[in-house]
C-alpha cells in the first residue's frame, strides 16, 4: 500500500513529517530545509509540492522570467509554477516504479532549491503594507 511505501522512506530519510490526513503528509524539518512541503498520494502518483512565496505586484516579468530560468539550469527535479497568485515548487513520481533514490533526490532537489534559490527570489517577494 502507498502509505507504507511513503512514510518508510521518510523514516528512513529521518525526515520530520506529520500525516494529516490519508494519503497526505506535511514536512517541518528545518534541518533538512523541508518546511511546508506536502506529499500526497493520489494515485497513481506521489505529489511534492511547496508553497515558495506570493507573487507581487511588481516586477512579475522579471520574477517569471527568473523561474523559467531556473527550471531550465538549476531545478534538478521538479519545477517552478504557478498557482493562482503563489508561486510553488512542484514534482510528481509514479507510485508504482518510484523507489528510495528517486523519492530521495525529490526531497534533496525541493531542499536544495529552497535554500540556494532563497537569495536569488527573495528580492521579488511581495511586500505587505
Amino acid at each position: 500500500m502507498a502509505v507504507n511505501k511513503i512514510e518508510q522512506y521518510l523514516i528512513d530519510l529521518m525526515v520530520t513529517y506529520k500525516e494529516v490526513a490519508d494519503n497526505l503528509w506535511l514536512l517541518d524539518d528545518e534541518e533538512y530545509g523541508m518546511e511546508g512541503v506536502v506529499i500526497m498520494y493520489a494515485e497513481p502518483l506521489v505529489i511534492f509540492r511547496v508553497l515558495v512565496m506570493e507573487v507581487p505586484q511588481d516586477h512579475r516579468l522579471e520574477l517569471f522570467t527568473k523561474l523559467l530560468e531556473l527550471n531550465a539550469s538549476d531545478v534538478v527535479h521538479g519545477a517552478y509554477a504557478l498557482e493562482k497568485d503563489t508561486v510553488i515548487l512542484i514534482d510528481t513520481l509514479e507510485y508504482a516504479t518510484m523507489d528510495y533514490e528517486e523519492f530521495r533526490a525529490t526531497l534533496d532537489a525541493f531542499s536544495l532549491a529552497l535554500t540556494q534559490h532563497y537569495p536569488i527570489l527573495s528580492p521579488y517577494r511581495a511586500v505587505h503594507a
